[in-house]
């Protein structure tokens, strides 16, 4: 009895150790970090890990060797755990910045290059089922393909213009999809904002920040949207190339053309309409000079030349040069008129 409790006892300080350096190594990843381990000898005799610390945070998972991962999150603090049977995974739940890049074609078929910058954290409740099924980079695996195919399907919506001229639609949309995708893996987008967007040979940038109405007259700030969620749109930066300015700047004229041609067509329209009133209009007074004459005979023409005198002798008699109007030499003559005879 007494050789075989020496032959344990001589195994049991190197068993011991070699446990406890597993175990050391699975929890505390520091050990093997520093250099050298020696000093750590006695710590990884005595103190085997019975317990672990989450910072602030950040949030832990426990994989238990028999039931395996426990459906629960642990939060921030020191927390006790079977040795060897059980082992912490620490999650990051603060959130982080990602920027999502693709190149995707228009309705019109125009190539179109986005960069989306996204900030997102995991769901804490379902730490438990992210770790199961995507691991701890679940961000890497997720995030690039909902982005690319959420930029895809939404650009391919709209035109190489209206991507520009219904830029806060297009932001909006893209943000309630990709919202609506990450939820499906548990992961919360924070913030979604186009940081660059390149459009043949036109570039513009929009970012959303959080600030006042007072703040948005800044310098580089071009245009600023207030979304739905509190945040301002900002366009920062635009630039056009000189073959888009080029077309952008036929198309004007196109249209000013276009415009020219159908004022012309309506000035016609009305000098028709102004020709076909004033004939009617001349008909009409010829009629009723006519009628005239055949009840007054030629008194109506006589009327008329003597109010035609009366206005030209007026004139003369204002006239400083003129002094004397001879008669109109009638039938029945006239007398001579003196002017200005008192000047």
């Amino acid at each position: 009895m007494a050789v075989v409790l020496e032959k344990l006892a001589k195994w049991a300080i190197p068993i011991g150790t070699a446990i406890g350096g597993v175990q050391l190594a699975m929890y505390d990843g520091e050990f093997w970090t520093e250099s050298p381990p020696k000093p750590y000898l006695p710590k990884l005799i005595l103190f085997s890990p019975l317990h672990f610390l989450v910072q602030g945070g950040h949030r832990a998972v426990i994989f238990d060797r028999i039931q395996g991962v426990k459906q629960q999150s642990i939060g921030e603090g020191t927390h006790f755990l079977v040795p060897w049977l059980q082992r912490a995974v620490v999650f990051d739940v603060r959130t982080k910045p990602r920027n999502i890049s693709t190149t995707t074609g228009s309705k019109d078929m125009q190539m179109v290059s986005l960069t989306l910058r996204v900030l997102h954290r995991p769901e804490i409740s379902h730490l438990p089922s992210i770790y199961q099924n995507l691991g701890m980079d679940y961000d890497e695996r997720v995030l690039p393909s909902i982005g690319n195919e959420v930029l895809k399907s939404i650009v391919a919506q709209f035109d190489a213009g209206e991507l520009i001229t219904q830029r806060e639609v297009v932001s909006s949309r893209i943000r309630e999809d990709l919202v609506k995708r990450a939820m499906e893996f548990n992961i919360q987008l924070e913030d979604v904002s186009i940081v660059c967007c390149l459009l043949l040979a036109l570039f513009c940038t929009f970012a959303f920040v959080s600030m006042t109405q007072d703040t948005l007259s800044g310098p580089g700030i071009i245009d600023a949207i207030l979304t739905d969620t509190g945040y301002y749109l900002i366009q920062t930066h635009m630039t056009f190339g000189k073959d888009f300015t080029n077309a952008v700047e036929q198309k004007q004229i196109a249209q000013q053309e276009a415009e020219r041609a159908k004022f012309i067509v309506e000035k016609a329209e009305q000098e028709k309409l102004a020709s076909i009133i004033r004939a009617e209009g001349d008909a009409q007074a010829a009629e009723l000079i006519s009628q005239a004459l055949e009840k007054a005979g030629e008194g109506l023409i006589e009327f008329r030349r003597i109010e035609a005198s009366k206005d030209i002798a007026s004139t003369l008699a204002q006239a400083k040069n003129v002094t004397y109007l001879p008669s109109s030499g009638g039938k029945n003559g006239g007398s001579n008129i003196l002017l200005n005879v008192s000047a």
